[in-house]
């Protein structure tokens, strides 16, 4: 493996296409509540809307070699944001601040798994999340049985806050 570490701009988002449109299987795989919700989850449909609505986006992609094996997509947005048709993510008046931070996409190749590239790139957003001095709350909301996210967010202390939809998400915070 030759793994090397992309932060890309907004311009080339699309580079995550085809990732994401993975993660969308991968979760839906893993769903026991609500699979069917993921029939609907596309590059399309939960990429570029979240990217549009943000305030401000980061995106860096794994390569091996010229091969795209991963991705984790971050943002600041309004706090309003997470409050829509779909879900009420959280109680807004639980964020003192008008912006919130989220690590909104991650997605490893089953194969780079377990080899600490994860980490790397969790390290690199939350690094990337705590240069906003206007934003004090960061979310990840993880899909139901994804049991290994779960361990993986809360071993790098974040909390669970609450499930929404019936159970479909799980809500983590960096605090409570």
């Amino acid at each position: 493996m030759n793994i090397k570490y992309e932060i890309i701009p907004n311009e080339k988002f699309e580079y995550c296409r085809d990732l994401c449109n993975e993660l969308m299987v991968f979760q839906k795989s893993k769903a026991q509540i609500k699979p069917e919700l993921f029939n609907s989850m596309n590059f399309d449909t939960r990429m570029i809307p979240s990217m549009k609505g943000a305030l401000h986006n980061y995106i860096v992609v794994v390569r091996d070699e010229d091969k795209i094996v991963g991705y984790v997509y971050s943002n600041i947005s309004p706090k309003a944001t997470y409050s829509n048709n779909f879900a009420t993510f959280f109680d807004l008046s639980s964020v003192t601040k008008d912006n919130v931070g989220c690590l909104s996409q991650f997605y490893l190749k089953e194969d780079y798994r377990g080899k600490g590239i994860g980490s790397v790139l969790f390290d690199m957003s939350m690094k990337w999340l705590n240069s906003f001095d206007d934003v004090e709350d960061y979310f990840i909301f993880v899909s139901n049985g994804n049991d290994n996210a779960l361990k993986f967010y809360t071993g790098k202390e974040f909390v669970f806050s609450h499930k929404i939809l019936d159970g479909f998400i799980s809500v983590l915070r960096n605090k409570l």
